[in-house]
């Protein structure tokens, strides 16, 4: 089955925009405006990266999305991604709850394995194996929100005869987040869906190797989304002059070490980040969400945070000049 084309909005609950009344004020709006999902980061001890806003103030992602539950009735609640750091018994129960503040149906858990070292070393947990933890964390969600008694013997946790209750209303879609070869295959093993930040021509090869690996294994292909930071404007003009260097640069550095070269042999300009970065007035954001669909990717979660000092006016923008034309194509 082909799944629904989505549209998300990442909040702004980092960095100096990050407060009660700007969270509710977009949330509201996102759902009011016709957008389908809300979403958030996690951190522990919140870093922000050079290119970002250094304002370190991060808001629990959890924290954010039971207030924004209580304030919206429609949008899914995605998280992109979790940090495998919590305890399992603890993780389901919070997720449950939040299940049943917000509603059946609306939560959209994704899970990653972190970028930051010093967030694991500050709890303890630097020298175990991510990859593993990830592994052993969503098959104790899985068990314990079946409401039964669970017996659990694994490699980092150990319990007996733990019962939770509530149990989610229905299912809860598991997605693994992140752009490795790796993340698409726990994706693939383990997960209802994959959620990754890259260029739509790499993604559009993963994709296809995901569809491979799946069908190798007897599994459903999970569903794909998309994570691109989004610079939406009038003009084209508008919008690149509010993307600074610094940011550029740095996403130049990593696609230069992780993605196949674009036509001019190296990521130098911005339109070879397509798919990293979409940016522009309504035809060319259209453009560029149309080809990450292309390529794969159902659920596009836009990450405006370098216009997060104006979102009410973007998602303005966007909600009368983009949403319409992807939702009639």
């Amino acid at each position: 089955m082909i799944p629904p084309r989505r549209y998300g909005v990442l909040l702004p609950h980092f960095g100096r925009h990050a407060g009660r009344r700007r969270l509710v004020e977009a949330a509201r709006a996102i759902e009011g405006l016709g957008f389908d999902s809300v979403w958030v980061r996690d951190h522990v001890v919140y870093r922000p990266y050079g290119f970002e806003d250094p304002d370190p103030t991060h808001l629990d992602a959890f924290v954010v999305l039971a207030a924004i539950a209580s304030v919206t009735e429609r949008v899914v609640l995605g998280t992109g991604a979790l940090i495998p750091q919590r305890h399992p018994v603890h993780l389901a129960n919070v997720i449950a709850s939040l299940d049943r503040i917000a509603g059946p149906g609306r939560l959209l858990i994704g899970i990653g394995l972190g970028a930051w070292q010093h967030e694991f070393d500050a709890l303890g947990m630097g020298e175990l194996d991510r990859k593993a933890l990830f592994r052993e964390q969503v098959m104790v969600l899985r068990a314990l929100w079946t409401g039964r008694p669970i017996d659990h013997d694994g490699t980092h946790y150990r319990f007996t005869a733990v019962e939770q209750h509530p149990a989610p209303a229905g299912h809860v879609p598991i997605w693994a987040c992140g752009a490795t070869l790796s993340a698409a295959q726990r994706a693939v093993e383990l997960c209802d869906g994959w959620l990754p930040r890259m260029p739509t021509n790499d993604l559009r090869r993963r994709v296809t190797k995901l569809r491979g690996m799946a069908l190798a294994a007897g599994r459903d292909v999970p569903e794909v989304g998309a994570l691109p930071f989004v610079v939406a404007a009038r003009t084209t003009d508008l919008a690149r002059r509010q993307i600074p260097d610094r940011f550029l640069h740095a996403l130049y550095d990593e696609a230069n070490r992780r993605w196949m070269p674009p036509a001019g042999g190296s990521f130098r300009a911005p339109d070879d980040l397509d798919g990293t970065l979409l940016y522009g007035d309504a035809e060319q954001v259209v453009a560029g969400v149309t080809r990450l669909h292309e390529a794969g990717a159902s659920h596009i979660v836009f990450d405006l945070r370098l216009q997060f000092e104006d979102l009410h006016d973007v998602l303005g923008l966007v909600a009368e000049r983009i949403l319409p034309r992807l939702r009639g194509l």
